[in-house]
């Protein structure tokens, strides 16, 4: 209440507000101008007492419309830079860090190895046995092996996959392929004795080989790879593809049955295979083993990037050599992955060794370089 009769007494109290002399042009006398009154303004009754100087009366509202408008300028808000939030943009160049600096970091479990421990202890397991035994003994088979021999044996081991690599290009809607694989087994069948001589890459039939499989099938028509497992002995491998190799592995068994069927014949191809295989992928061994701190970590991702790198191919995404996992790649460049295991050297011990890098990359003979994937079982 005495607020609101405040506000009323100083809207209606008039204040007394003399006119001040003005000085008119050319003449020195001093005249008052009530015409000059603020908009608003009375005559003061007191005007009479003040004959030389018009008084008005004014209210203080009149008196704060009267007066001059106040432009503002806004000037704006003092500029800075402020350091951008989250990770830098693609081809930022890195931050130059001194020695002293401290850098905490998180370790990051890598998806789809849910069973990381137990496949760590297998990796360990099955490369003091290499050490020991496979390895020395593959090494002695390629370096007193004639490489004719050698090279007659892979072929007719591979000669007798085309008929498991030319089902699953039919199963993959690839008719062209699948015809191509018949062909390339008649030739090296006949021609090339068994498929000893691979008759069939060259002139004037120019088909190479290809690398086909169950688990590629499967990959092909969206099943994932499921857990990573490393097995004792085997290899990597994941849930989807040690499903799909135990089917390749039927098919001339359950299909054609003796002699694919016994003993005599599953155990002298199973030695020779296991010969074939390590001798043949001994360098790419031991680029991912020998020269990395973690060697578990860069074999696991080294079979899952050329899994995928496989399966990629035959969508047509990527170029890729078709033989696909069947050949080693011509080098690996040793890499130090970005989540080591527990007891790995760490990532500063091993610079001078090997350059830092988050996936493996195969180097072809030209020099260029492409992302790799998975090591053969």
């Amino acid at each position: 209440m005495l607020v609101t009769m405040s506000a009323m007494l100083l809207a209606a109290a008039p204040v007394h507000l003399t006119a001040a002399p003005i000085s008119l042009p050319g003449e020195g006398v001093p005249v008052a101008l009530p015409g000059a009154a603020l908009p608003g303004a009375v005559l003061s009754p007191f005007a009479a007492d003040f004959p030389a100087v018009g008084s008005m009366a004014v209210s203080p509202l009149a008196l704060v419309a009267a007066l001059p408008a106040i432009e503002v300028f806004p000037q704006g808000l003092p500029k800075q830079d402020i350091p951008p939030v989250g990770p830098a943009p693609l081809g930022t160049p890195p931050v130059e860090r001194s020695p002293n600096d401290i850098i905490v970091t998180g370790r990051k479990e890598t998806a789809g190895d849910p069973l990381r421990a137990v496949n760590a202890e297998s990796f360990a397991v099955t490369q003091k046995v290499d050490d020991a035994v496979i390895g020395p003994v593959a090494r002695t088979y390629k370096n007193n092996v004639p490489s004719p021999i050698r090279r007659g044996i892979h072929n007719f081991l591979y000669n007798l996959r085309e008929p498991i690599v030319f089902l699953n290009f039919l199963l993959q809607l690839k008719p062209g392929k699948a015809a191509e694989t018949v062909g390339r087994f008649a030739i090296n069948t006949t021609i090339g004795v068994a498929g000893v001589l691979d008759m069939a890459k060259r002139k004037p039939f120019h088909l190479p080989r290809r690398s086909n499989g169950f688990a590629n099938t499967f990959g092909y028509y969206g099943v994932k790879n499921g857990p990573f497992l490393f097995l004792p002995i085997v290899g990597p491998t994941t849930v989807r593809d040690l499903f799909g190799g135990a089917i390749d592995r039927l098919i001339l068994p359950v299909g054609v049955g003796h002699p694919f069927n016994s003993t005599s014949y599953t155990i002298p191809a199973g030695i020779l295979g296991a010969l074939d295989h390590r001798s043949e992928f001994d360098q790419t061994l031991k680029d991912l083993h020998d020269n990395s701190p973690d060697p578990y970590a860069a074999t696991r991702s080294f079979y899952l990037n050329r899994r995928q790198a496989e399966i990629d191919h035959l969508h047509g995404r990527v170029e890729g050599d078709p033989a696909g996992m069947s050949g080693p790649p011509p080098s690996v460049v040793p890499f130090v992955p970005s989540d080591l295991e527990p007891g790995a050297k760490p990532v500063s011990e091993t610079l001078e060794k090997a350059p830092v890098e988050t996936t493996p990359v195969i180097e072809t003979p030209a020099g260029d370089a492409k992302p790799n994937a998975e090591t053969p079982q």
